[in-house]
C-alpha cells in the first residue's frame, strides 16, 4: 500500500444511521452479513437516527462518543460504518477513534480484493482500490511538508504525498492499459461465438441468490460457492446443452447490490459487459428472503445501468426447499411464453423444468422440416450435423438423403443462403 493505516484487529464496531435526508436507507442487516463475509467479528452495533449528516464527522459529537467508548470497551481495532463517508471525514474519524475506520464502499472493496481469484478480477479490484484511494492518501502522512528537491532540480520540487498521487496515477493507467487487453480478448472471444451462433445465457442476481450453485448443476461444474456475500466475482463460461434447442454458453458473473458503488460498475465493466452481450438473461431470485421484490428493484438498476435492460430475461425462483408446499413449476404468460422457473439448486429440483424453459425462449422461432439432399449437398448436410440439428436420416429409392431437421431459423435461412451460392 502507498500508505500506512493503524493496526486492526478483525474485532469491529458497526454504525447505522437513519438519515431523514436519505430517499432509500441501507440495511442494517445486509451490512452485518456484509462484514461477516469480509472476515471481520461484529462486536458492538450501533445505531442511531439524524436530519442530515454531520459534515466534519457524520454521526455528530454525542454519537461519536458512543462509538468511541465502544471502540474502548471491546478493544476494537475496526469501525465500519453502513454509509459513504468522504475522505476529510474518514480522516477525521480516525483521528477521533485512533482506529481504522471504513465506510460501506471500503468494505464492499475489501471483500472483492479477497475473492478475486483471476488476473482480470485482481485487476480490475486494484483499479477500484487505487480510484477510491487516490482521495484518501492525506491521512496517511504527518510530514506533508517534506520536499524532494536537489542539485539541478528546479522549484520546490513533489511533496510526498505528490509523489504518491503521481505513482497510483501511473499504476492506474497500466491496469487501464492491460484492461484494454482484456477487453479485446473479450470481444474476440464473443465474435467467435457470434460466428458459431453459439447463443450466450447470462446468470444475474442479487449477491448470495444462488448462482453458482446453480451454475455447478447445470454445467457439472465446481467452481466456489458459499452462504455468504460476493462468493463469485470472476465471470466463468461453460457449454452446456439444451435439450431441444442445442448448445449454448451459460455465463457465472459477479452477485449485484443494493448501491453497488459506481467505481465498481466501471472496474468490472468488461466483466459486466458478458452480461449486457447476452441473448437470455436468468435472474435467479432467492425466493426464501423476505425482502426479494427489493432485491429485483436493485437487480433491475443495475441491469440499465450496464444496458442490460432490454435483454430477454427468465426469472428462476430459487431456494424453495426452504418454503412449505413449494413445487418446481413453470409459470407462464398469457402467450404460454415462459415467465418463471420455481427450483431448488442445491437439491436439484426443476433443473429439467429450467432448461426446458431455456429452451423454449431460446428457440421461440425453430424450424422443424424435413429436408432432401443430392449426392453434391454433402457440405450442408455436414453442416447440419455440426449444429445438432438432424434428428432422422434416411436414403430414398433415388439414393438422395432424407433429413428431418430441427435448428432456430435464423440458423436454418443462413445455412440454406450457404447452400445456395454454391
Amino acid at each position: 500500500m502507498f500508505f500506512e493505516r493503524p493496526e486492526g484487529g478483525e474485532s469491529s464496531v458497526l454504525v447505522h444511521i437513519d438519515l431523514d435526508s436519505e430517499r432509500e436507507q441501507e440495511d442494517p442487516v445486509e451490512f452485518e452479513e456484509l462484514v461477516r463475509s469480509s472476515g471481520s467479528e461484529p462486536v458492538c452495533f450501533i445505531k442511531g437516527s439524524r436530519k442530515t449528516p454531520d459534515a466534519r464527522t457524520f454521526i455528530g459529537q454525542g454519537k461519536l462518543e458512543e462509538v468511541a467508548e465502544a471502540v474502548r470497551q471491546h478493544e476494537a481495532g475496526l469501525v465500519l460504518f453502513n454509509h459513504s463517508l468522504s475522505p476529510s471525514q474518514e480522516r477525521n474519524l480516525e483521528k477521533a477513534l485512533k482506529c481504522r475506520v471504513l465506510d460501506r464502499t471500503g468494505l464492499i472493496l475489501d471483500i472483492f480484493a479477497q475473492r478475486a481469484r483471476t488476473y482480470e478480477g485482481k485487476l480490475q479490484v486494484e483499479l477500484a482500490q487505487l480510484q477510491h484511494m487516490v482521495t484518501r492518501l492525506k491521512r496517511g502522512w504527518t510530514h506533508l511538508d517534506r520536499q524532494k528537491g536537489g542539485v539541478n532540480l528546479r522549484g520546490a520540487g513533489e511533496t510526498q504525498l505528490e509523489l504518491d498521487q503521481r505513482m497510483i496515477r501511473q499504476r492506474i493507467k497500466n491496469i487501464n492499459k492491460s484492461l484494454a487487453k482484456v477487453r479485446a480478448q473479450r470481444e474476440q472471444g464473443r465474435r467467435s461465438r457470434k460466428r458459431a451462433e453459439v447463443p450466450i445465457v447470462s446468470l444475474v442476481g442479487y449477491t448470495n441468490a444462488g448462482k453458482s450453485s446453480l451454475f455447478n448443476v447445470m454445467t457439472e461444474s465446481h467452481i466456489y460457492a458459499a452462504d455468504q456475500l460476493f462468493a463469485t466475482l470472476d465471470a466463468t463460461l461453460r457449454r452446456i446443452n439444451v435439450p431441444s434447442f442445442g448448445e449454448a454458453i451459460l455465463v457465472d458473473t459477479v452477485g449485484f447490490i443494493s448501491h453497488l458503488p459506481h467505481k465498481l460498475v466501471e472496474a468490472f465493466r468488461a466483466t459486466l459487459e458478458e452480461t449486457s452481450q447476452a441473448d437470455l438473461l436468468l435472474h435467479v431470485v432467492d425466493i426464501a428472503n423476505e425482502d426479494h421484490d427489493y432485491y429485483i428493484e436493485q437487480v433491475h438498476e443495475v441491469l440499465t445501468e450496464i444496458g442490460a435492460d432490454d435483454i430477454p430475461t427468465l426469472q428462476v425462483l430459487n431456494k424453495i426447499d426452504l418454503l412449505d408446499g413449494f413445487e418446481s413449476r413453470i409459470d407462464r404468460n398469457d402467450q404460454g411464453q415462459p415467465e418463471r422457473v420455481w427450483i431448488s439448486a442445491r437439491d436439484g429440483l426443476g433443473i429439467d423444468l429450467l432448461l426446458q424453459a431455456i429452451s423454449e425462449r431460446l428457440g421461440h422461432d425453430i424450424v422443424n422440416r424435413q429436408l432432401t439432399l443430392s449426392p453434391n449437398q454433402g457440405k450442408l448436410r455436414a453442416r447440419l450435423y455440426e449444429r445438432g440439428a438432424v434428428t432422422t436420416e434416411q436414403v430414398d429409392d433415388h439414393g438422395q438423403v432424407v433429413l428431418s431437421v430441427r435448428l432456430p431459423r435464423q440458423d436454418f435461412d443462413r445455412l440454406m443462403q450457404e447452400d445456395a451460392r454454391r
